[in-house]
């Protein structure tokens, strides 16, 4: 009996599920970075129908919803690292980088071998610019604790818009993969591309408190989906505008922030009143 007792408790401490807590958000990272993989295979094959878009369309919505998750049970398990940081960044970029580039160029872009090439290659470009910004900037984050507010664009909500139309166009039959929508199609890519590398202040919702601006938000952006639900006739739309409401947020942030700062720059270079005569 002592000797079994004592089998029993050497494998307790052999298996110690707390060691392999760390393992866990990893797994998670590299599921998102699976959903990334195949959905650029996919795609990746000639003359790829509405079909095959909306598959791997869907993939990378699960690789949005793992690199939620991972963050979350890291803290959760208190695991954070250096290692799991910079893996979720490698793990970005090709989910929320090369994925969504070469879907809207297989998509729409093609049509402009040269041009609809270098702007899938410049929203690859820019998104691997704001990670390695990210992981710079998050030493003095740790430092600080998190920000209310992070600089550029994330790369997650940019690849979300990108996505969403993939997932309208399946719901419209294809509609949107008509040639008159190619123009526009890159002229949002670019403008995705510019915002990830911008100088503008976006939410993080890191350190959300609930005040009376948060609860103003979260009512726009639950109103507003009602309403774009309700006169679009289709759900789908609710997850283009999504992103958009929070590109919209951070837009209005940055033009008020700015209006307030030449206002006061204005105010200082007014000369000063005369002194008055007695």
């Amino acid at each position: 009996m002592r000797r079994i007792r004592t089998k029993k408790r050497r494998l307790r401490r052999r298996v110690d599920l707390r060691k392999t807590l760390p393992v866990l958000p990893n797994l998670v990272t590299l599921a998102s970075v699976f959903c990334g993989f195949a959905a650029i295979l996919t795609v990746a094959k000639d003359n790829p129908t509405v079909e095959d878009f909306h598959g791997a369309a869907v993939l990378l919505i699960f690789a949005m919803l793992f690199d939620v998750l991972d963050g979350r049970i890291a803290r959760l398990t208190k695991t954070q690292s250096q290692f799991g940081l910079h893996l979720d960044s490698l793990a970005d970029v090709i989910s929320f980088g090369v994925a969504p580039a070469l879907l809207v160029y297989k998509w729409a872009l093609y049509r402009f071998p040269v041009v609809g090439m270098a702007a899938a290659f410049v929203f690859v470009a820019c998104g691997v610019i704001r990670l390695a910004r990210f992981n710079v900037m998050t030493v003095d984050m740790d430092a600080k604790g998190p920000g209310k507010y992070i600089i550029g664009l994330p790369i997650p909500p940019s690849a979300g818009i990108l996505v969403s139309l993939l997932v309208v166009n399946h719901a419209l039959e294809g509609a949107l993969g008509d040639e008159r929508y190619t123009v526009p199609l890159l002229v949002v890519t670019l403008a995705l591309s510019l915002l990830m590398v911008s100088t503008v202040k976006f939410r993080s919702f890191k350190d959300l408190r609930v005040n009376r601006s948060t609860m103003v938000l979260v009512f726009l952006g639950v109103g507003s989906s009602l309403l774009v639900w309700h006169f679009m006739a289709k759900p789908q739309f609710v997850l283009v505008w999504l992103p958009s409401f929070y590109i919209l947020i951070g837009l209005v942030e940055f033009v008020r922030e700015m209006s307030v700062k030449l206002y006061r720059a204005a105010v200082r270079e007014q000369p000063a009143a005369p002194p008055a005569e007695n």
